[in-house]
């Protein structure tokens, strides 16, 4: 899972995805000045971790956050940082 939204990039396109809901692709090469080809590959690493899904609607793809999975990233993390003592010493 960690492994998905390791990379910058993918964490902002997430954060982006987030704040609009949905969106194109070309919306997210605007967004963050990446090609359109490095954009797809993140987009392609974050569908198959099935973090988002996308629709085709003519010519483009429109992506969005997966609810499901994206709730069961969200419990996964929350369980494992509550484990960790807050005034830890090591």
């Amino acid at each position: 899972m960690a492994k998905a939204i390791a990379h910058p990039a993918r964490i902002a396109i997430l954060q982006y995805l987030i704040r609009k809901n949905s969106c194109i692709c070309g919306d997210l090469v605007d967004e963050l000045g990446l090609a359109q080809a490095t954009i797809s590959q993140h987009l392609k690493e974050l569908k198959l971790a099935g973090l988002i899904q996308g629709t085709i609607e003519g010519p483009t793809v429109c992506y969005c956050i997966h609810p499901a999975t994206w709730n069961k990233f969200r419990k996964a993390f929350q369980d494992f940082f509550k484990d960790i003592p807050e005034n830890s010493s090591c």
